[in-house]
């Protein structure tokens, strides 16, 4: 069944609530059944391009489009993670327009096998035979550049002989071309001892679960000395062996053979209820994710919240014929006893399993975000969070529902313009949006262009009796600040209005008379609030100089010419291109084009001005 054009509007308000990390969407019909599973650098640029300009897709695309009634998200930590939960995810549910894995594909390990003398190999497969695997690799081809380092570094046997002391002392085996060529310590003929041996495998061992450093640290010593001798080509061996191992450590959380059947429940609140998420995992592996939000109206503890959530989402599970698994991660202890004896319900405190109920923390706080945002877009009145959030961040007294932001924009002194932008409720109200002309100021001095904008902004609106904001940001240091607060201060609004400036180098807060800048945290909606803000003026000034300027390099010397207008001006460059061009038109030519007036006005000019 086609998606309604109600349906098309909700999507477009999902979309736009998206946030911009990389993660996994999914796409539903319309009996809730999932189609498509993709993953996304960035979740909201990838989710749109599916519906900018649905005739730009393919057949096989606009028909997948056309069936969708719905969208769920994951957030994770990596495109790697995102490539693996979305491989998890196409083996879980075969969604109908994905390519499915027929041959069950998976992806790649590095392989410690447990034997004597190990050997180390890459494999698909897990085994559980005591031995160690790292990964996974998001590429093959980068798993076997990191098992090429390894050998490279240490004499490391690659040979499938069953290897044993007795053995090795009576003499049952014989060297190799390995050995010869001084790629293998030779353990089969016993020239390195199994100690020895198991060192080199240690060392391994800690530079896969991360321990490069004093790796990297050797590689840019000698790729160093290499060069100071200038031995280029071993100097650009140890390079890209130090940047294979700086890149090699991305640890996956989305598969990870330490974790094992578990559940994880995590949960966020808000004044009207809460929001919690989901995940399952299963032989190392997410196969599934999912958001709840709970309402309540009457007071609730938040271990009675964690309870009903784990509940709701196991009768839903218990729809489909899915068991609770034995392990259960919580962020608190839940109220009452859940389950039998048979299940381990717990706190984790560190490790793995610690930054895994992070991650199911993590959407479920993106889960609260965009059900906020969504009750904001369909409540004009529903004060967005980002703006609640900027008032509790700033100590403000009340909400900055009206926010206005000043930028300066020229170069070189010339042109010099400033943009004033609007944000109400946290979006932009473009039809408020002011451009201006510096008038008192000459030159490049954004200090004094400030003070006149922020002056003739709100001494016209003190005049025609207009709606003050409830904060004012300036795009700039403290100089264009103290002007703009020096502004204010001269129409007697220095207290009734808060302002603020955004300095560019490491996104910080100045306030007035405060000598120590404001930093938020990076990812607060407050702070994006705000950055948004100075983009957006940013844009508007530049867009508005940049049209000023291209305006001041249209009017070209032949407006200077008596009886040349804009029209004739602009047909004749359009025409010619250039004023250099057209110096060397012909008489006869110009005034088959333009005109026997127009051809000699211009070039009585030319001859004049040569």
């Amino acid at each position: 069944m086609p998606v309604s054009h109600k349906d098309t509007i909700n999507l477009r308000e999902k979309i736009s609530l998206l946030p911009d990390e990389p993660g996994v969407y999914r796409f539903l019909n319309s009996d809730g059944k999932i189609i498509y599973v993709g993953k996304a650098k960035n979740l909201k640029k990838r989710v749109r391009q599916y519906f900018v300009d649905p005739d730009r897709l393919n057949a096989k695309t606009q028909v997948l489009v056309s069936k969708i009634a719905d969208l769920q998200h994951t957030v994770v930590s990596s495109e790697q993670d995102a490539l693996l939960l979305e491989n998890n995810l196409i083996k879980q549910y075969q969604p109908r327009y994905n390519i499915l894995l027929k041959d069950s594909k998976s992806y790649p390990w590095i392989c410690i096998k447990n034997e004597s003398f190990p050997r180390m190999f890459i494999t698909r497969r897990l085994v559980k035979d005591g031995s160690l695997y790292f990964g996974p690799y998001g590429s093959a081809l980068y798993a076997h550049h990191l098992l090429d380092l390894f050998h490279s570094l240490f004499k490391l046997r690659s040979c499938s002989l069953k290897l044993n002391t007795e053995d090795i002392n009576n003499g049952k085996f014989k060297e190799c071309l390995n050995w010869h060529i001084k790629k293998c310590a030779a353990p089969c003929i016993g020239k390195i001892s199994e100690k020895e041996y198991n060192t080199q495998i240690e060392y391994i061992k800690s530079i896969l679960k991360g321990n490069t450093s004093p790796l990297v640290r050797e590689f840019k010593e000698k790729m160093n000395n290499a060069s100071a001798a200038m031995k280029f080509e071993e100097a650009e061996i140890y390079k890209e062996r130090m940047q294979t191992l700086n890149a090699h450590y991305n640890k996956s959380l989305i598969v990870q053979p330490t974790l094992s059947n578990i559940d994880v429940f995590s949960i966020v609140f808000s004044d009207s209820g809460a929001y919690g998420n989901y995940m399952r995992v299963s032989s190392g592996c997410i196969i599934q994710t999912m958001n709840l939000e709970l309402k309540t109206n009457i007071e609730e503890s938040k271990e009675d919240m964690l309870t009903h959530f784990i509940l709701d989402v196991y009768d839903i599970l218990e729809n489909v014929g899915t068991t609770p698994n034995p392990e259960i991660l919580v962020p608190f202890e839940p109220s009452g006893k859940i389950f039998g004896e048979d299940k381990y319900v717990h706190v984790p405190l560190r490790g793995d399993k610690l930054n895994l109920l992070e991650l199911s923390r993590k959407n479920a706080t993106e889960f609260k975000f965009q059900n906020l945002k969504q009750d904001a877009l369909k409540n004009p009145e529903h004060k967005s969070v980002s703006v609640e959030m900027l008032k509790k961040d700033l100590h403000l007294q009340n909400s900055p529902v009206h926010i206005e932001c000043f930028d300066n924009s020229n170069i070189q002194g010339t042109n010099p313009v400033a943009s004033c932008v609007v944000f109400k409720n946290g979006r932009p109200s473009k039809k408020d949006y002011r451009k201006f002309n510096i008038k008192s100021v000459v030159g490049a001095n954004d200090f004094a262009s400030m003070y006149e904008v922020v002056f003739r902004r709100y001494s016209r609106i003190l005049d025609e009796d207009g709606e003050l904001p409830q904060l004012i940001v300036v795009d700039g240091g403290k100089g264009q600040l103290d002007f703009a607060y020096k502004a204010l201060t001269d129409l007697n609004l220095n207290k009734k209005i808060p302002i603020i400036g955004i300095a560019k180098r490491l996104e910080e807060l100045i306030v007035p008379g405060d000598p120590t800048p404001l930093f938020l945290d990076k990812n607060s909606p407050g702070l994006k609030l705000i950055m948004q803000l100075r983009d957006e003026a940013h844009r508007f000034g530049i867009t508005f100089h940049r049209l000023k300027r291209s305006k001041g390099q249209i009017n070209s010397e032949l407006r200077d010419i008596k009886g040349i207008g804009e029209e004739t001006e602009k047909k004749l460059l359009q025409r010619y291109k250039s004023v250099a061009r057209l110096r060397e038109i012909s008489a006869e030519e110009l005034t088959e084009f333009a005109g026997a007036k127009v051809a000699q006005a211009i070039k009585s000019h030319f001859e004049n001005h040569l």
